[in-house]
């Protein structure tokens, strides 16, 4: 993938997350941005295992790419330490109940990527089950194009790929950043 869906799922989170959390004042963008790009971040997070390429893992060994960093349960680990590197707000009535909402969809998030991720076309597939299995998985349905890795991207394959999820993703990029009516009252 290319990385504009993951930055999407990002982004819809963010807005659902300000959304619930009521965080948005009149005439603020700030807590909205800060969500979202803190989402983001952490739907991107699997592909900082592209380092393995440069320490010389193998593409196929468990710590390699689409190895173990895209696991459901390395994603579920992410989304306990998002969690609880988020402070409580001093007007939480419910911190606890809030945290639980923060943990499922920082969970939800950070398993996107591997799920999503199965649904290229191209490469050795995913480790989802890792450490259970280290067998790599793809969807039945494949309709994303893998993306090329580095200065690769800047080729016309990889315009095409770009292109290709902004069409996917556009949808819920557009529902992400679509500026909604201030509530009246």
């Amino acid at each position: 993938m290319a990385s504009l869906g993951h930055v999407a799922v990002g982004m819809a989170a963010g807005r659902l997350w300000t959304g619930l959390q009521r965080q948005n004042e009149p005439g603020s963008f700030t807590p909205l941005a800060r969500s979202m790009l803190a989402f983001s971040a952490l739907s991107l997070a699997p592909d900082l295992d592209v380092i393995a390429f440069r320490l010389g893992i193998p593409y196929s060994a468990p710590f390699g790419h689409r190895g173990a960093a895209h696991s459901i349960f390395l994603a579920l680990v992410l989304a306990s330490i998002a969690t609880l590197a988020v402070r409580d707000r001093p007007d939480q009535v419910n911190s606890g109940q809030t945290r639980k909402r923060l943990w499922v969809l920082c969970a939800v998030v950070a398993i996107s990527h591997g799920l999503l991720d199965t649904l290229t076309d191209g490469g050795l597939g995913i480790a989802l089950l890792w450490p259970f299995s280290k067998e790599r998985y793809f969807a039945p349905w494949t309709p994303i194009p893998v993306a090329p890795i580095g200065a690769r991207m800047l080729t016309s394959r990889g315009v095409r790929v770009v292109m290709t999820e902004a069409l996917q993703f556009g949808p819920l990029l557009v529902w992400a950043v679509w500026p909604r009516r201030r509530a009246t009252g």
